[in-house]
């Protein structure tokens, strides 16, 4: 699988892949996470600005996932109180959001973690507490459950950590 920036040639075929991703959480008990048309166009928008913004492309080339990663910026605002927990470390860290695949092709999170790995040592994800199969997925990937947070609007998160110690 490569990874590569989005584009903005790119939206018409990454909207569809959130779409699918919401599909897949409601089928799977998640009814309340990416609700009220988000992510919109124009976030993901803002993160192709912001150079955060990334796809997944089978060997074909077509669009199979997407996903945000934040590194060498500013601390995620949200992460800057924790409850009924701790982060791990408080050492640089990136932070992956947004992240749906199109349902075609397994290994979309574990192709984006690599990407990830590839520029910091220290990742940060959050999820909703009905979004058990990210659960799964982060845990199985060797993160750590770290605690709460909330996000700007006042929605609450389970918030994960991994150090990659290389």
């Amino acid at each position: 699988m490569r990874i590569r920036p989005t584009t903005i040639d790119d939206l018409e075929q990454v909207m569809p892949v959130f779409e699918q991703a919401k599909r897949f959480m409601r089928q799977h008990g998640n009814l309340h996470q990416w609700t009220g048309g988000y992510p919109s166009r124009e976030i993901i928008q803002a993160d192709m600005e912001a150079a955060s913004s990334f796809v997944c492309l089978d060997d074909e080339g077509a669009i199979v996932g997407t996903f945000c990663f934040r590194y060498g910026v500013a601390p995620e605002p949200t992460y800057a109180t924790i409850y009924d927990g701790a982060w791990l470390n408080d050492k640089p860290y990136g932070v992956i959001h947004r992240i749906a695949s199109a349902g075609r092709v397994g290994g979309i999170f574990a192709s984006a973690l690599d990407y990830c790995w590839g520029h910091v040592d220290n990742i940060r994800i959050d999820t909703h507490r009905d979004n058990r199969v990210m659960q799964e997925l982060l845990v199985c990937h060797g993160f750590s459950r770290c605690g709460i947070i909330y996000l700007a609007n006042g929605d609450e998160r389970i918030a994960f950590q991994r150090e990659n110690l290389r």
